[in-house]
Parts: structure tokens; C-alpha cells; sequence
């Protein structure tokens, strides 16, 4: 039996004691024996050849900081020789000729790809669920959703088909599903991890790109070893692995159940989530300054949001729109029907959101707020009526997590406790002065 820990297995395969074909062998089995679970859309055919070519490599004392890692990228991603389908049935689904950059990253720090992963369509959603192919379940509660956009990937790492993997996050797409898979879900800054950048740090409309990179994993020292690897530098691990963590101590961190889609959805907390935000509270209270923080959001946001966030379906090609989800489908309309003037001024207004947003939480070291609203949702929870519902049905249930891609800064989920039926909960904190070293050493403080 090989340990779950990925910093663990980097450590054994490092050392010889297991090679990777081993590793890469026995999470090819469990992807087979768990494939109701829907985490993966496409299985590398190849898989087991790097896993040996990674083997021959270690020989030749070859290693990068997750050689021989076995691992696998959302259907979002190109990775050569694959399809990439972005969820939606309405596209075509081309091989990749060529990697994704941040693919092409941790191929060149020794992972072995085992596949691509569920996604919701064009990653728009909370949920993975869409029309390519079955939806990815919560392996908590198969009859509930992993959550989205990295969704596939949460469900894959927490059943054990993977040790540790990257997600996306544009809207709280890696800490939605951390969340729901009880998983540490790190959102790192703007630009911090740097393939996230490599043309800029505004989209189209002026306004700061949502869309980053960031670690699942189970534990802090899993997602600080990636997040390194993904970064091609060491500065995290080496932190956490110091005195770091034990020596962090006194912090201001200021709690929040206000969330800026206030002004036009009923936000309410279930007890679950409640329950699981006090206790994260108890455990920062025992080394930290705990206090309840005053927050006043823009009365704008949601629709500002929304204009930004769904801006880009209007460029998508599109082979059939009757393929399309109701969601995607609605929102590329509406995309299309708003002039540049609408568009430009909504990015404007965005950015001067984000300004205040960090105003307001740069009054504490960390803002501590519910992961989310509730237990994760049914399977088919959001897609049975209008695009407008389920809109707001997501965001009822991640109420708190658009607002740090926003403002640009970090985040993080961290699992704190486990609901009467089996569902992990978890608490999120958001660093507004972007110290991911920070939101991880207190993930390894609440973790011991």
C-alpha cells in the first residue's frame, strides 16, 4: 500500500524504494476500479512508458521536484496526444499537438500524466457535470457533486487516483471542489504562479484576469510541493518544512459571513457550514486574535461580475448551439448582445471593486469566511431551469469565493471537520496582502 502523501512518494521514488512504473501502475488500477465515480474523461494510452522513461532518467540522476509523479490536468489543459473537449459537446474536440504551458511546466519537473479530468462546461460552472461525458461525483457521496471547475481533479486526488494535482481557479474553481472533497484548496495570487501571466495580468475589458493556477492536495506540505514545482522554484516547501508554521503566532484575522451577492440573493448559512466555520474559528483562535470583521460590498457586484465573467463566450466557435448547456448558452446571447462601451465600463467598475475589496480586508493580517454556504449539492442540483437560477444557485452556494479572484489575492480551503453523514466542511481564509506561505502555515497549524 502506498501512502497518500505526495511529498512522501516524491521522497521514496527519490530515494529508489518504489519506482515510478510501481506508482504509475497502481493509480492506473484504482482510475479503472473507481471509473463510476466519472473523475476522468480520457485515460493517456502512454501513461506506463514515461512512468519507465522516468524510471531510466532517475538512473541518470535526472530529477526534477516531482520526478516520476504521477498526475493529471483538467480537460481545460492541452496535454500533446490527448483531447481537449472544455466540456462541452458543442466544440470540436481536437488532439493537442502541443502542451499547455503550466502542462508543459510539470512535464519538465518529472510528472507522468495518467489523463484529463472532468469539467463543467467551458469551466463556468461549480458543479462537473456536463453533456461530453458522466459527471464527476463526490466520492464522499456519489450521489452529491465534487464540485467545479476542478472538479475531476478534487474527486480523482480524494479517492485516491492521483496523489496530489493542479487546478484552475476563476470564480473558486479549485476551492469549490477542495471544499466539497475535503481537501486543501490553495488560490494563489495574480501572477504568482508565472504561466498564469504569460500574456498579462488584465483581460480584454482592462480588468484583472480571475482565471489562476493552484494545488489540490490533502494535506499543506502536498500543495506546498506543488505549488513549487508548478512555480520552477523552491520557496514554499522549504517554509513550511522551517519553523515557520510553529513560529506564527498572534495574527489579526477578522471573520465574515457578509458576501457582495448580498444584494440580490438570500445568502444563508446551513448548519453544517456554520458548525464547520466555528470550529475552523476555535482552531485560529488558539494561537491567533480572532475578532468579527465589519465588511460592506458593492451593491454592483453580482452584475459586474457576471459581465466579466462570461465576456469571453461570445468569441468561442461554436459548431452546434443547440449542443450547448442552458447556462453557456445563455450567457454567450447576452455576451454578444453588449456593446464594447458596456463591456470596457464593467471591467472599470471591476477594478475599482477589487480596489475596495482589499481596502477593507487589509485591516487584518487574514479574513476568515465559510468555504461554503452548504454541504455539497445533489447531482443535477443547478440544471433544472434557467440559466438565471442557476446562476444563482452557485452562488448561493460558493457565496464567498468570486470576490478574491476580484481582488487578485490569495486564498485557501481547509478541511475542519467531518458533517454526521461523512461530508467534509471546511473554512476558507484569504490572505489580502497575497502571502500564500502564510494561508499555508495555517492550513499545517489547523492540520496537526
Amino acid at each position: 500500500m502506498f501512502p497518500t502523501s505526495a511529498l512522501k512518494l516524491r521522497d521514496d521514488l527519490a530515494r529508489g524504494e518504489i519506482s515510478s512504473r510501481e506508482l504509475t501502475e497502481h493509480y492506473l488500477n484504482r482510475i479503472e476500479q473507481q471509473r463510476d465515480l466519472g473523475a476522468f474523461v480520457h485515460v493517456a494510452e502512454d501513461a506506463m512508458a514515461a512512468a519507465a522513461a522516468a524510471d531510466e532518467a532517475q538512473v541518470r540522476g535526472q530529477l526534477g521536484r516531482l520526478h516520476g509523479m504521477p498526475t493529471a490536468f483538467k480537460d481545460l489543459n492541452d496535454v500533446t496526444g490527448m483531447p481537449t473537449t472544455y466540456g462541452s459537446a458543442a466544440i470540436d474536440h481536437p488532439v493537442a499537438t502541443r502542451d499547455h504551458s503550466l502542462v508543459a511546466q510539470l512535464r519538465s519537473e518529472g510528472v507522468v500524466v495518467l489523463g484529463k479530468t472532468q469539467v463543467p462546461e467551458f469551466g463556468l460552472s461549480s458543479h462537473s457535470e456536463n453533456l461530453v461525458a458522466p459527471a464527476s461525483r463526490n466520492p464522499f457521496d456519489p450521489t452529491r457533486s465534487s464540485g467545479g471547475s476542478s472538479g475531476g481533479q478534487a474527486a480523482a486526488i480524494a479517492a485516491g487516483m492521483i496523489p496530489v494535482g493542479p487546478g484552475s481557479d476563476g470564480g473558486g474553481s479549485v476551492r469549490i471542489p477542495a471544499a466539497a472533497c475535503g481537501l486543501i484548496g490553495l488560490k494563489p495570487s495574480l501572477g504568482r504562479v508565472p504561466t498564469d501571466v504569460l500574456d498579462g495580468y488584465v483581460d480584454p475589458l482592462g480588468a484583472p484576469k480571475l482565471a489562476v493556477s493552484g494545488p489540490l492536495a490533502h494535506d499543506a506540505l502536498d500543495a506546498a510541493l506543488l505549488l513549487d514545482a508548478m512555480r520552477g522554484k523552491d520557496h514554499y516547501l522549504p517554509l513550511l518544512q522551517g519553523s515557520y508554521p510553529e513560529r506564527l503566532n498572534e495574527l489579526s484575522i477578522g471573520f465574515s459571513t457578509h458576501s457582495p451577492f448580498e444584494s440580490v440573493y438570500d445568502i444563508s448559512i446551513s448548519p453544517q457550514a456554520r458548525a464547520a466555520f466555528d470550529r475552523g474559528l476555535k482552531l485560529l483562535g488558539q494561537r491567533h486574535r480572532v475578532q468579527p470583521a465589519d465588511m460592506n460590498y458593492a451593491e454592483d457586484y453580482p452584475q459586474t461580475f457576471a459581465t466579466v465573467w462570461t465576456n469571453g463566450l461570445k468569441d468561442v466557435p461554436i459548431n452546434d448551439e443547440s449542443l450547448l448547456g442552458e447556462l453557456a448558452r445563455d450567457y454567450r446571447r447576452r455576451a454578444a448582445g453588449r456593446s464594447l462601451e458596456q463591456n470596457l465600463q464593467a471591467g472599470s467598475r471591476l477594478k475599482q471593486i477589487a480596489a475596495d475589496f482589499v481596502r477593507q480586508w487589509s485591516a487584518y493580517d487574514v479574513i476568515a469566511t465559510p468555504a461554503m454556504a452548504t454541504i455539497p449539492p445533489l447531482l443535477g442540483h443547478y440544471t433544472q431551469g434557467d440559466a438565471d437560477r442557476d446562476y444563482m444557485l452557485q452562488c448561493q452556494y460558493t457565496p464567498y469565493t468570486s470576490m478574491v479572484n476580484v481582488a487578485s489575492v490569495a486564498a485557501i480551503t481547509i478541511p475542519v471537520m467531518t458533517t454526521e453523514d461523512g461530508l467534509p466542511m471546511s473554512i476558507q481564509l484569504i490572505s489580502p496582502r497575497s502571502d500564500e506561505g502564510l494561508l499555508l502555515a495555517l492550513a499545517a497549524q489547523m492540520q496537526l
